[in-house]
C-alpha cells in the first residue's frame, strides 16, 4: 500500500507543475487575437499614408537629368516622365550665358489639363564640351 501512495504523490506533483491542453490553447488564442489587431493597425496605418502622400513632381528630376549627360545645345527641348509621372510633362531652355561654357538652363514642369506650370526653376551648368560654337543653333527660337 505504501508504494500505491507514492506512485499518487509522484503523479500528482507532475501534473501540478504542466500545463494542461485547454490552458494551452486559451493562451494560444490570446496571442494570436493580439497578433491579429495589431497587424490590422499597422495595415490601416500605411493605408492611411498611402493616401495623404501626394505625389509632386520637381523640376530637380529634370535638373538631376541633365547632369547625367551633361552635354547641352542652344534651344528648346521637351519630354516626359513616363509610366514613373504618366500626366506630367517637362519642357526645358538652355542657352549659353559666357563663352567659357557656362549654361543657364530654364526647366518648366507642367501637369496634363493645366495652364500654368506646376513648378519651375533655372539651373546654371558649366560644360565646355557644349558651346554654342560647336553647335550652332539651327534658327532663332524664342525663349519661353
Amino acid at each position: 500500500m505504501r508504494s500505491d501512495i507514492t506512485i499518487v504523490k509522484r503523479n500528482a506533483r507532475h501534473s501540478a507543475a504542466a500545463f494542461t491542453l485547454l490552458e494551452v490553447m486559451i493562451a494560444c488564442g490570446i496571442f494570436f487575437l493580439a497578433v491579429f489587431a495589431i497587424l490590422a493597425l499597422v495595415s490601416s496605418t500605411l493605408r492611411n499614408a498611402r493616401v495623404l502622400r501626394h505625389v509632386e513632381v520637381d523640376a530637380g528630376l529634370v535638373a538631376a537629368q541633365l547632369s547625367k549627360t551633361n552635354k547641352l545645345f542652344q534651344g528648346n527641348d521637351s519630354g516626359d516622365f513616363g509610366e514613373l509621372y504618366p500626366d506630367y510633362s517637362w519642357e526645358t531652355y538652355s542657352d549659353e550665358i559666357a563663352t567659357n561654357g557656362l549654361w543657364q538652363v530654364d526647366i518648366k514642369v507642367r501637369r496634363r489639363g493645366l495652364q500654368e506650370p506646376t513648378d519651375s526653376m533655372s539651373v546654371w551648368v558649366y560644360t565646355p564640351d557644349s558651346s554654342a560654337a560647336l553647335h550652332p543653333p539651327i534658327g532663332p527660337r524664342p525663349r519661353p
